[in-house]
């Protein structure tokens, strides 16, 4: 990757201290990072402390910050009741070991907000979440296979860590067996058509699991009725529907996707804004599938067909503690609704910003969402061909060269801006018109650097 641009050297001479950690990092972790997309090149930004929608690096600089604890923190950074309600906790004991008040009631607003959740299990991360919501399917349906859409993103485990980005035929990446990836069938995003076809031809799928938004938080978009439809097909096929919520979950709406949508699932997934900032996950779901994890007074029962779950720190007293007041807020506040305003003028503003430039990049996304489609094969997109489904899925996900996200990425924190390499990012409740404006300029300046440095 090239390390001669101007952005690059601006960035390096910004962040010294960050560049010395990484040097310290790299003889320390795999790669020098502890998650994939905290890379960055030259060197990944050391945070140091974090307020509101703002963070703070280890050279001091400032940011407006829209990764969110990875799209945990919809109430932005250390919001007072959370904060409060976890040092309450913190007096009382960490972790108990044992059953306590506090994951009953945390379950129960689980159930008060979500259509699906007539029972509730806890997990220690979003991954743990889909891997038991699987397993759970299977063992209630007694059938081997899942069927899961092309893009969708499901956790790192073995069951769905391909055709993300990469093995889109179902082939094993390495480390996964091959029998394992057998078990799993990737069907393409927003085709009806070629589900129907799958489940008409086979009696051994156990459930279908979906991001209900579309793949990423919506950076390749469900199409409009898909879910109404999918839903029909699965009940009409008696598969098992699992909606994917461990980004949209207590986001896009106080019950999730499957409220705003209007489709309920069998099973639902949760993680990140249930747990207030904090590890930890969930599976809610239909009572009759969620109890094949209850111990029975029938020994033969328990071997052949209960599925047993266990985890150190699943819900623990501090994430119960987080996730239980945080969720209280959602439920009683309007923050989803502030985030999505934000998020809508911000996506506004950047779009303003792009066509001044004469870009032919796009700012879109729903909800407290946005994502910068940056076009690599040079179309004449609108927003609303992405939404009608004109952009291939190969152009909106993982398209763009990583040499030129790594050039936006360092020109917006250039500007005081951080995001996601996807690229996009995660608006919170307590962003602002301030917030939106120092990162259409941060766009505007990064702009102009790129275009500077494409003449040469």
């Amino acid at each position: 990757m090239p390390c001669d641009s101007t952005i690059f050297s601006r960035y390096q001479a910004k962040t010294p201290s960050s560049a010395r950690l990484y040097q310290r990092a790299v003889n320390v972790l795999p790669g020098g990072v502890t998650h994939d997309t905290r890379y960055l090149h030259p060197h990944p930004l050391y945070i140091k402390r974090a307020s509101g929608a703002r963070k703070w690096d280890v050279d001091g600089n400032e940011y407006v910050d829209y990764i969110g604890g990875h799209g945990a923190l919809l109430l932005g950074h250390n919001d007072p009741f959370v904060v409060q309600a976890v040092q309450e906790q913190l007096a009382k004991g960490s972790h108990f070991g044992a059953a306590h008040e506090i994951e009953v009631q945390w379950g129960e607003q689980v159930q008060k907000m979500v259509p699906c959740a007539q029972k509730v299990r806890f997990t220690g991360s979003g991954t743990e979440s889909t891997l038991l919501a699987i397993r759970l399917a299977r063992a209630f349906t007694e059938k081997p296979k899942i069927v899961r859409f092309a893009g969708h993103f499901h956790g790192w485990h073995d069951q769905v860590a391909f055709g993300v980005t990469s093995h889109f035929d179902g082939t094993a990446p390495p480390g996964v067996l091959d029998d394992v990836a057998k078990g799993a069938i990737i069907c393409p995003a927003n085709d009806i058509e070629a589900l129907t076809r799958v489940l008409d031809d086979r009696n051994d799928v156990a459930a279908v699991i979906i991001e209900p938004s579309g793949a990423s938080f919506g950076l390749v978009p469900v199409m409009k009725g898909f879910l109404s439809r999918l839903r029909e097909l699965t009940q009409r096929k008696n598969v098992l529907l699992i909606f994917d919520e461990v980004i949209t979950g207590f986001r896009v709406a106080p019950g999730g996707a499957q409220e705003f949508y209007g489709v309920t699932p069998d099973l639902a997934t949760f993680a990140k804004i249930l747990a207030g900032g904090f590890p930890g996950g969930a599976v809610a779901g239909r009572r009759d599938v969620m109890d094949v994890m209850t111990l029975r007074d029938d020994r033969r029962w328990n071997l052949e067909h209960r599925v047993p779950h266990q985890g150190t720190f699943n819900a623990n007293p501090i994430t119960a503690a987080a996730g239980l007041a945080t969720l209280k807020l959602i439920a009683g506040s309007d923050a989803i609704a502030r985030a999505n305003r934000t998020a809508e003028m911000l996506r506004g503003r950047l779009n303003d910003v792009l066509r001044e430039a004469g870009s032919r990049w796009l700012a879109y996304g729903e909800f407290s969402g946005f994502h910068l489609f940056l076009n690599p094969a040079g179309r004449d997109a609108r927003i609303e061909d992405i939404y009608g489904g004109k952009v291939p899925q190969a152009e909106l996900k993982g398209a763009a060269p990583a040499a030129l996200v790594h050039q936006l990425r360092c020109g917006l924190i250039l500007g005081g801006a951080d995001i996601f390499p996807w690229p996009g990012g995660c608006v919170s409740s307590v962003h602002n018109q301030q917030d939106i404006e120092t990162t259409a300029a941060a766009l505007a300046e990064c702009l102009k650097l790129m275009e500077i440095e494409r003449r040469g």
